[in-house]
Formats: structure tokens, C-alpha cells, sequence
């Protein structure tokens, strides 16, 4: 949310500064200035929202990306099955407007609009991505919480830790 604020500020600056002509109907000066403040509402907002995150010091995600990549595929599988409750059905939801929107052919702000017209749709696309990774991560963690050692990730106090099996493998 950081990013798509700034992104809409940016782009209102960019009005303000270079366009001279109209911007659907409206003046550069009134689409800039009004574009710049709720840009900076946005980045606020994102901004509140990722210390609240930090405060309530839960685990957080684990895995690189491309462990997060690998990971989705295994999180739809166990979401549908009802294996792992703690993706909420409103997320998915979420997700699957996103992506209509992304491949829709109408938008809130049309891509004839120079600079604001791909903002909307790389707003979108960067919480996507941004929250695919996030949960991709959770459920990372949720599989090495639940000690899933087939998935290729490491239970918890996995090197130092004992391990029943240790010894009828013979490990030296």
C-alpha cells in the first residue's frame, strides 16, 4: 500500500509539473492535486498498517520467494481440502478480483491517461504479488509448524533438535 500511494503522488506530481493538456475532461491542476494527497493517504495508511504488523510479533512468514512460489500450488491444494483453515475464503475472493481486473479490458482509470492510467493496474498487481507472497509465506510457516517434513521444510529445532527417528537411521 506504501508503494501504490507513492506511485499515485508521484504521478500527480508528474501532472502537475508536465501536463498541460486535459486529463478527461478535468484540469491537470485539479487531477494533480488531488491525486498527491490521497497518494500520501495511502502510503500512510500502508504505513500504519505495517507497524501494526510488527506489534503484534507473531511469527512471521518464512521462505525465499521461490520457495513461496513452490509453496502455492501445495496452499490451494490444502486450503481446498480444508487442511488449512487459516487462509480466509474473503482472501481468495480478493484474489480472484484482482486478477479479473487485471485481465479486464475495463478500468477505474483508463490506460489512455498518461502515467495514472497503468497506476490503478500496477497497484493492483503489487498487492497481489505482495499478498500471494505473504500467505505463501504463512503457510510456510504453518507446514514447518505442523513438523511436514515431505514438503521440504525444516521442523522446528530442526538441526539442534532430537529427532525420534534419528536413531534407527544409524546418523553418525
Amino acid at each position: 500500500m506504501v508503494v501504490f500511494g507513492s506511485l499515485i503522488s508521484l504521478s500527480g506530481l508528474l501532472i502537475l509539473l508536465f501536463r498541460t493538456a486535459s486529463l478527461g475532461g478535468l484540469s491537470p491542476a485539479v487531477v494533480g492535486w488531488v491525486m498527491i494527497p490521497l497518494g500520501l493517504v495511502f502510503a500512510a495508511l500502508g504505513v500504519l498498517r505495517n507497524r501494526r504488523k510488527r506489534a503484534q510479533k507473531g511469527p512471521g512468514p518464512v521462505g525465499n520467494p521461490i520457495q513461496r512460489a513452490k509453496a502455492l500450488p501445495r496452499l490451494w491444494k490444502a486450503w481446498r481440502s480444508g487442511n488449512y483453515p487459516d487462509l480466509p475464503r474473503s482472501q481468495v475472493v480478493l484474489w480472484a478480483v484482482a486478477l479479473v481486473y487485471l485481465v479486464s479490458p475495463i478500468d477505474f482509470v483508463p490506460e489512455l491517461l498518461p502515467v495514472i492510467g497503468v497506476t490503478d493496474d500496477a497497484g493492483v498487481l503489487v498487492w497481489l504479488l505482495s499478498s500471494l507472497s505473504l500467505t505463501s509465506g504463512a503457510y510456510l510457516r504453518w507446514e514447518k509448524d505442523h513438523r511436514d517434513p515431505a514438503r521440504g521444510i525444516e521442523a522446528p529445532g530442526g538441526l539442534g533438535g532430537h529427532d525420534p527417528g534419528e536413531a534407527g537411521r544409524g546418523l553418525r
